[in-house]
């Protein structure tokens, strides 16, 4: 499995926007990170840089300890598959098995290999009874499944997925949390993209809060919702998940379980009246 690891990097567009600037940030094999803040605070910039589809202007990029500035993006590939927030940019095939084919076949998998990966992720996803559908037969939200699908397939040790809940209602989340429990246990990593506090909250072991192309925050969810740490999130406008509030209110800190809330509601009130 792999660590990736970025040292003091910074990336400026060529029209002189600055988006990130001195990112320290290293992830191990099974961690699940999740990445958050306003749009333009540089999260996506930073998850391009890991395989390679932009490049630092400052500092390196590493997977365990090989720099990977001389790396093409297609051997990159083979360590960090990214599902794009909008499946329309990624989908090509006319149908679903061969769009679930192609990443694993481009790095080599052939024969009953790569049929046993085709059909684990098209089941991960539940979309095993659609593989000989055309994907834009598929609704937004089951095309959306289809690009996880893609790069499960592929298997490698570092996924990562852009607002990954968007257009799902909540048995997809549901199945969605399930996925990233499932990569996770078999040692790989995964790295979210969201503006769902709540998945966030329920569904990953860290959380990273950028702002202006820097890390303000970074640590588990406990701890970077505490109520404390507020003024930071409200700065890069992010509302602590609503579970956060309700703790804070009941004394139960930030990640309360359902059990906790009922009995802290339950107790006789020893205000006045």
């Amino acid at each position: 499995m792999t660590t990736v690891r970025l040292e003091a990097v910074g990336f400026v567009y060529p029209d002189g926007t600055r988006a990130l600037e001195g990112v320290d940030l290293r992830i191990g094999p099974g961690e699940t990170v999740a990445i958050i803040g306003q749009n333009g605070s540089g999260k996506s910039t930073l998850v391009r840089q890991l395989d390679g589809l932009l490049r630092p202007t400052e500092g390196r990029v590493l997977h365990d300890d090989q720099d990977i500035a001389g790396i093409r993006v297609a051997a990159l590939a083979a360590t960090v598959g990214i599902v794009f927030q909008n499946p329309d940019r990624q989908i090509f095939a006319g149908k679903v098995r061969k769009e679930v084919e192609f990443g694993p076949r481009m790095l080599g998998r052939q024969g009953a290999e790569l049929d046993a990966a085709v059909e684990a992720a098209l089941a991960a996803v539940d979309l095993a009874d659609a593989a000989d559908t055309n994907p834009y037969d598929l609704g937004y939200t089951r095309r959306k499944l289809l690009t996880l699908a893609s790069v499960l397939a592929m298997g490698t040790p570092v996924v990562v997925l852009d607002e990954p809940t968007t257009g799902q209602d909540a048995r997809g989340v549901r199945r969605v949390e399930q996925v990233i429990a499932d990569i996770a246990s078999a040692g790989r990593t995964v790295i979210a993209i969201s503006h769902d506090m709540r998945f966030v909250a329920e569904t990953f072991g860290r959380v990273v809060v950028m702002g202006a192309g820097r890390i303000l925050l970074d640590g588990a969810p406990a701890e970077v919702f505490a109520e404390a740490n507020w003024p930071t999130l409200e700065a890069t406008f992010v509302d602590p998940p609503y579970a956060a509030r309700v703790g804070a209110r009941l004394g139960l800190g930030s990640t309360p379980t359902e059990s906790s809330v009922v009995t802290a509601l339950a107790r006789p009130s020893t205000g006045p009246g």
